[in-house]
Parts: structure tokens; sequence; C-alpha cells
């Protein structure tokens, strides 16, 4: 038998070359951290934000069905979706409209804020969450938005990220769900100012250092593409060191900066497509979520416009989820239905066959498709998230495993 001719110090050459390059891959790159993603971040202006905000929007949510789809069969017809499949999600719907109808917070202080008391809107908008949250009533992510760092709206950011932050700690610990957002970014250089920022925030607040994160608004034709050339988001995720919590894009800030004509400025125009592709491939294996937009186009006013409202919203979030972007922004209680409507049956659709794969990959089973490593990473994440959501149940994935499982699963590498 061939007996190998590499020796021992062969291997120990080869493992010194490339020690440099194992450690920067395991720093920049350490894979998906295997905890809940959200499915959405509502963005509310922080003069209209009060404790019972969550409870608000659910029943608001539940209004506009109750008055323009009262049943599964009326939505399906609205969004264009199979009726049995509508029905099959709709009584999860409703559990997640009544139960967690916010998942994700944003108290904005940035494009959706028009009051005159900022200091006092931000204090208060995150005072009364902050003190929610100890209570157990507030959304399991919640932050702020602050203004961004350009010259002329810097100093006036800060104050607020800074009284914000006091706010949030008067009520107690802060959460671990408590999210920064950076909106605006045009340069690597506000990132690394940033992480900054957080590094004297935490000193001044007594925090644990590296306890402040934020996510990175991408909405400015700089954060993607520099004038040398490179892809600045990705150059941007790592000059947080660690801190940024995801990647966000800015659907109308964007393509207006690209010269679309108003009326064509949309979530699915393919100047935001290219976008979000290069943003995925920027934050891909570093742990780093991409986040879709928005659309301006609300389930508001007539029942015509109302109707026509949820159809387009529909239609993007699956769009979004079928693109690998689990997460979007929601702008108003009424898209809560669409946004779990089109989330469940996205997940429920693909249930069987995720569960049967990986159950034939983890008992060593023939399959009609070949898994490896990365697809079994892929389908213990997709269930993972639809358990996280509420768009499965545990008793739905128990044939191919358990939830503790899965999460670990999503964390396999190889």
């Amino acid at each position: 038998m061939t007996r190998p001719r590499l020796r021992s110090e062969d291997l120990a050459l080869v493992d010194a070359v490339l020690a440099g390059a194992d450690q920067e891959l395991a720093v920049r790159h350490p894979g998906q951290p295997g905890t809940r993603q959200p499915v959405h971040t509502v963005y509310v202006p922080a003069d209209r934000v009060t404790a019972d905000l969550p409870a608000r929007w659910g029943a608001a949510a539940q209004d506009a069905l109750d008055e323009h789809a009262p049943d599964p069969d009326a939505m399906a017809g609205v969004v264009g979706a199979d009726p049995a499949a509508v029905a099959d999600a709709w009584p999860l719907v409703l559990a997640k409209l009544e139960a967690e109808p916010v998942e994700d917070l944003r108290i904005d202080l940035e494009d959706g804020y028009r009051g005159t008391d900022e200091d006092g809107d931000a204090a208060g908008a995150v005072g009364e969450t902050a003190r929610a949250a100890v209570g157990g009533t507030a959304p399991a992510y919640w932050g702020l938005r602050f203004k961004c760092l350009e010259a002329p709206t810097r100093a006036r950011g800060l104050r607020t990220l800074d009284l914000a932050l006091g706010a949030a700690l008067e009520a107690g610990p802060l959460p671990a769900g408590f999210r920064l957002t950076l909106p605006k970014v045009t340069s690597v250089e506000q990132v690394t100012a940033m992480v900054l920022v957080c590094e004297r925030l935490e000193a001044a607040y007594a925090l644990p250092a590296g306890r402040l994160g934020f996510e990175v608004q991408v909405e400015t034709p700089q954060a993607v593409l520099g004038a040398d050339g490179t892809a600045t988001v990705a150059r941007i995720v790592h000059a947080a060191e660690g801190r940024c919590t995801g990647l966000h894009f800015g659907t109308y800030d964007y393509t207006a900066a690209l010269g679309i004509a108003a009326g064509q400025q949309a979530l699915d125009h393919p100047v935001a497509d290219h976008a979000k592709q290069v943003m995925m491939l920027a934050a891909a294996g570093t742990s780093v979520p991409v986040v879709d937009g928005s659309t301006n186009l609300l389930p508001a006013g007539t029942p015509g416009q109302v109707r026509a409202g949820w159809a387009t919203h529909f239609r993007l979030v699956s769009r979004a989820l079928h693109g690998g972007l689990w997460q979007g922004w929601d702008l108003h209680p009424a898209q809560l239905p669409t946004r779990y409507l089109a989330t469940f049956l996205f997940f429920r659709a693909g249930r069987d066959a995720a569960v049967a794969r990986l159950a034939d990959y983890l008992g060593g089973t023939g399959s009609a498709v070949l898994d490896e490593p990365a697809t079994v990473r892929a389908l213990a994440g997709f269930l993972a998230r639809g358990l996280r959501c509420g768009a499965l149940t545990a008793d739905e994935v128990a044939a191919a495993t358990t939830p503790e499982r899965l999460d670990e699963l999503t964390r396999l590498r190889g």
C-alpha cells in the first residue's frame, strides 16, 4: 500500500503559513450565531411611542382585519395566496397579533420624527419602553434610531443618544435586546467614530466593555461602493470591531440618491436588489444580519387602498424571504397581518421538505437530495427561524430533531 510522503514537519509548515489566515477567518467570519433574529423592525416616531405601543399596534392590526379581511378566504383573495394555505396559517397569525404583535421596535428620532422637543421625546419614549421591558411587556428587541454622524446633525444625534441611554438605564440594566441604529452612513470613518462613541458611553455609564452595538443603515451610494471602487459596506462591517448588529437597507434614500424617479422607487427596483446583494456578500459568514427596507405604500385609507397596500406588502415580504432576507421594516400597524401571513406561509410551505431532509441526514438514511454540512445548516436554520417567530411548532419539527439540536446544527462548521 502506498504510504503518504508528507512528514509531520511539512504539515507544521503549512499550519504556520496559514496560521494568520486561520485566525482572521475565525475572527472576521465566525458564522451564524444560532440566535433569534426578529422578522421585522417597526419604526415609530419618538413622540408617538408609549409603553402600550405593542398592544395598540396589535389591536389596530386586528381592527384592520375585522374591517377589510375578517376571514382567511377574504385575505387569500386580497393577497392572491392559496386559500387552504392561508386557512392553515390563520390561527397562528391571529395568535401572533395577540401575543407578540411587535418583535422589534425602533424609537425614531431621525427621518420619521417631526416633534419639537427632541430631548423630552427621546428620554420619555426610551424611559417608558425601558420600564415596560422591566415589566416584561416591551418587545423582545427595541432601541433607538438617532440622527446621523454627518456634520450638520452630529452633535444633535449624539446628545439624543446620550440622553436616551441615560433614560434607559434609570429603569434598570439594559435588556439583551436593546439596539442602536446609525443612519445614513457615508464612510468607514463614521463607523470608526461610532465605535469610539460606544466606548466613551460605556465608560461614562459604567457599562461592560463591548456592551453597546449598533446597526448600520445602508442608504447612501457611498456605503455600497467607495470612490476607490471597493465595497464600502464590507469594510464597514469589520471596522465596527464586532459591534455591528445588522445592516439595514434604506429604500427611499438610496433609490433617490441614484436618481430613480419617485414613482419607481421601491424595494424590488433593480438598483435596490443590487445594493442588498452586495450587503449580503459583505455580511456572509460574519454573524451580521442583512435587513430589507420598507415600502411606503401603506394599507390605509379607502378599502381599495388598504387591499392594494396589503397585496404589495405581502408580495414584497414573500419576495424578500425567497431572496434570503429574513427581516424587513414595517411602518404601519396594518402591515402586521401581511408581515406575519407572508412569513408564516413561507415557513409552513417549506416545513415538510426541510423536516424530511434533516431527518434523513441525521438518521443516515438514503434521500433523493444529497445534503452536506452547509445545506444542513440551512435546513436547521430555516426550521429554527420558523419556530422562533411562531410559524412552526415544536411538534411539527419533532420528526427531524429538537429545537435545541436545531440551534446546534445552525452553528455547524465544515
